[in-house]
């Protein structure tokens, strides 16, 4: 039996974006990423993540607007190895008039009815109705705050769901 999928964001999980700007999470490090020329980011990363969500028992797959970017500069740092990821095509950013979140439709396909877990900052109930109709396998939608990132919690609830595919 193949693992559980996780799909994992970046800015948000990883990148605790929504930090105070002049205060670096302790254990985090800071990047400089220029995916546009003359445009740097600052991305604050915690190394420990990567062995950790390595660790949890699922098969890794980024879903981020980064998409194979996030192999270049947010694996590396983390300590992830290169990660298949959703390509958003054409809709990436597309609103939707039920408000579901523009990832949830090309998640629940890439998934093509595993068992999966999601790590955003963005889900909404509409994400979770979507999922619930139109995925017929077990699936977490887990919120993640952008101004804290994954922390312990986080890893305890996602060990906890993939132990529960698992009997």
């Amino acid at each position: 039996m193949r693992p559980p999928l996780l799909f994992l964001d970046v800015d948000g999980p990883l990148n605790p974006w929504a930090t105070q700007p002049e205060r670096r999470p302790e254990g985090y490090t800071t990047i400089k990423v220029a995916l546009r020329p003359g445009q740097a980011l600052r991305v604050w990363l915690n190394p420990s993540h990567g062995p950790a969500l390595l660790g949890l028992g699922y098969e890794l797959c980024w879903a981020t607007t980064w998409m194979d970017a996030a192999n270049r500069w947010i694996g590396p740092t983390v300590g992830l190895p290169e990660l298949p990821y959703v390509d958003f095509g054409e809709g990436l950013f597309a609103l939707r008039p039920d408000g579901v979140h523009w990832k949830t439709e090309a998640i629940v396909a890439y998934a093509d009815g595993r068992p999966f877990a999601w790590v955003d900052d963005e889900q909404t109930p509409a994400d979770e109705h979507y999922v619930s109709a139109a995925h017929p396998a077990p699936a977490l939608l887990h919120h993640v705050s952008p101004r804290v990132g994954l922390r312990d919690d986080d890893f305890r609830t996602l060990a906890e769901f993939a132990r529960t595919l698992c009997t």
